[in-house]
């Protein structure tokens, strides 16, 4: 099929841990004569694990999928899932273990922005020399020159070492050189994760003009839900590296999104980790736990939970503040306690309510933060447990429209109610 850009077929990559793990020849020699010996490896720090076994390690296994001209598929997963390791293998930077993989026309790889940048060379050296890893000939970068100097944002600075640019401009006029590149298929790894807002727009619409208007297919690694949505028409979700996952945007967010927790009713914030040095010494969120045996609710009921917390000594004002996310990382607004008092030091519990009726049917997450009001409304954050917090929003009218968050935002603005003239 000509419109089949690229096709996947049981692939898998394989590792052997710790074969070639030293720093120089000797080292491995050192390595190989302490195995045929049966000795303890010279090299090996104290504490360290060791490899010399062969343990393997499969960064994929078994994948299988198949990419459309024109098409743009994100490619999800947590760290360690196997992501990376399918783009090098798209890219030729290293080969599958077992299994096939076609490909149907040029590709443009961005997998680290900015490789094969040198310091002391200009910005416009740079780009002939960047162009030429990329697979650009000296005509094909004379030619567009003008366009990716313009598209960087750069041109002030285009004659000057790179070495003078800030991490901003360098990364724009990389990014600027990658996508002029002629190719039919594109392959990036976190591009767009770097640079101001209004740049990052800018790429993402450069991305979206370059599939729908001339047809180009990209595959695109991202931990950034939102520019997923942005830009891409389908998801692919890796998990452990295999496949869990291959359709619709909305859908592989949620399967990538989805935690473990969210059949929880109990949160150990103890356990959690603060923002930074001091926050939860002497005064310190110890759990939450939602009642009622749930933590899925209708819209507009009450949400209740316990809260427990440890006090080194008596407060006059604290107040709670329970930050809501939606699933994707998008701040929705904040539910705020009124002041109330810590009389003695030890532990204390007291019970929350909220009501969600200005959110839509969802996913959600809480962040607790709890702080402390003095006399002249100065605020002192005490604790800041970063635990997610989970609870699904959901509605029983089954004559409603599905909330597509999307296009419909991420809070409910209340019904519109009609008279009679």
């Amino acid at each position: 099929m000509d419109d089949l850009m690229i096709k996947v077929e049981n692939v898998s990559k394989e590792y052997r841990l710790g074969q070639i793990g030293g720093t120089t020849l000797r080292e491995e020699m050192q390595r190989k004569i302490a195995k045929v010996l049966k000795k303890e490896d010279p090299t090996k720090k104290i504490g360290e694990k060791d490899y010399s076994d062969g343990e393997t390690f499969m960064a994929l296994d078994g994948v299988s999928f198949e990419v459309k001209k024109g098409e743009r598929l994100a490619i999800i997963g947590h760290n360690g899932a196997g992501k990376s390791t399918l783009l090098k293998l798209l890219s030729r930077v290293t080969a599958p273990s077992t299994g096939g993989i076609g490909l149907n026309g040029r590709i443009a790889s961005m997998l680290e922005v900015g490789t094969g940048f040198h310091p002391e060379l200009t910005g416009r050296e740079n780009v002939y020399m960047n162009g030429a890893i990329l697979g650009m000939t000296k005509k094909e970068i004379d030619k567009k020159i003008d366009d990716i100097i313009e598209f960087s944002e750069v041109r002030q600075f285009i004659d000057t070492p790179v070495k003078r640019y800030s991490s901003g401009m360098f990364v724009k006029l990389a990014f600027s050189v990658a996508a002029h590149l002629d190719a039919e298929i594109m392959l990036m790894d976190e591009v767009l994760a770097v640079g101001d807002m209004a740049f990052q727009t800018k790429c993402l619409n450069k991305m979206s003009d370059l599939a729908k208007n001339e047809g180009k297919t990209i595959l695109y690694v991202s931990h950034n839900m939102n520019t997923v949505r942005k830009l891409c028409n389908r998801a692919m979700v890796l998990e452990h590296g295999r496949v869990a996952f291959n359709g619709s945007v909305e859908e592989g967010i949620a399967r990538y999104l989805k935690d473990d927790e969210n059949a929880s009713l109990h949160f150990d914030l103890d356990k959690a980790k603060r923002p930074y040095g001091g926050i939860g010494d002497e005064f310190r969120a110890l759990s939450l736990d939602f009642l009622d045996d749930r933590t899925r609710f209708k819209y507009d009921e009450s949400i209740e939970a316990k809260f427990k917390f440890r006090a080194e000594r008596a407060y006059k004002a604290v107040r709670l503040r329970a930050e809501a996310y939606y699933f994707d990382g998008t701040e929705i607004g904040n539910y705020e306690s009124d002041s109330f008092e810590v009389k003695a030091e030890g532990e204390h519990t007291i019970n929350l309510s909220f009501k969600p009726d200005v959110l839509p049917i969802g996913q959600y997450y809480l962040i607790l933060n709890i702080y402390e009001v003095d006399l002249t409304n100065n605020h002192q954050t005490l604790d800041q447990p970063s635990q997610r917090i989970p609870f699904e929003i959901y509605e029983d009218d089954p004559t409603g429209i599905r909330w597509n968050h999307e296009y419909m935002g991420h809070v409910r603005m209340g019904k519109i109610k009609l008279k009679d003239n």
